[in-house]
């Protein structure tokens, strides 16, 4: 979606601000002994509470239907993963929680990763790692920039810091629906690929993972696993492309990575 006029900037802002207050409750949430589903029920309680529906949820794939409000992915598990009612959160676990709203017609898209009480140094490097290629981006997110300007940034961070990008799974814009063109890699080449107009809305997101970056399809037909049970992070911010500095609607920059 392009913003065009005042009155829809200031729309986004304002539900890119609940949706980002929502998923801080959600952060606060976490803590050894519980179970994500009950991370899920909390975020299904707080958009009852706020008049606002999860976007995830009614999501169609093939011939399924995505039922929960977050996606909540741990440890090799790295994207879409379906909050787990049989397997409790535990500490050193790392966890990404992915969720956005829909309200007055706009979607909102972003995501997070923590470790529960504690970390290895590998994890602390993986968490900081995948944090600081997603937020170098941001900057680039200028008009006429490319997204292969973003993706090459990305990818370079992460390969300097000794892990590789998901070539699967991308950023990409969103407004009036959860998916937009145009798609932004985690990788790629400076100038190359679709150019950013003023007023796009994007998410701007990577997955970093410390080995091989084939993953598997659970039973579940939705939860992303690496095949090699390699260890993940992800985060998601949500953009709008500008002149000269972007705006960042989702302000979770500065969260700490360990709850």
């Amino acid at each position: 979606m392009i913003i065009t006029t005042k009155a829809q900037l200031q729309t986004y802002k304002k539900v890119a601000l609940l949706s980002t207050k929502i998923l801080a409750q959600l952060r606060n949430a976490l803590k050894p002994g519980i179970y994500p589903i009950e991370i899920d029920q909390l975020a299904a309680k707080l958009c009852q509470k706020h008049h606002v529906k999860p976007a995830f949820k009614g999501v169609k794939h093939k011939d399924k239907i995505y039922n929960y409000s977050t996606c909540i992915s741990i440890n090799h598990i790295v994207v879409h993963g379906v909050p787990s009612s049989t397997r409790k959160i535990q500490a050193g676990d790392i966890v990404k929680v992915d969720f956005g709203i829909i309200y007055q017609g706009f979607y909102t898209d972003h995501c997070f990763t923590v470790a529960i009480n504690q970390m290895t140094p590998q994890v602390k490097k993986l968490i900081l790692s995948t944090k600081k290629a997603v937020q170098a981006a941001i900057p680039k997110a200028i008009t006429d920039n490319t997204v292969g300007d973003l993706g090459h940034t990305m990818q370079t961070i992460a390969v300097k810091n000794g892990f590789d990008v998901l070539k699967q799974y991308t950023g990409h814009s969103l407004g009036k629906t959860l998916h937009e063109p145009p798609t932004i890699p985690a990788h790629g080449q400076p100038h190359t690929g679709d150019k950013l107009k003023n007023g796009l809305v994007v998410c701007l997101e990577a997955q970093l993972v410390t080995g091989s970056d084939k993953v598997i399809i659970s039973k579940d037909g939705w939860s992303v696993s690496m095949a090699d049970k390699g260890l993940t992070a992800m985060f998601e911010y949500m953009v709008i492309v500008q002149d000269k500095t972007p705006i960042i609607l989702t302000p979770t920059l500065d969260w700490p990575i360990v709850v």
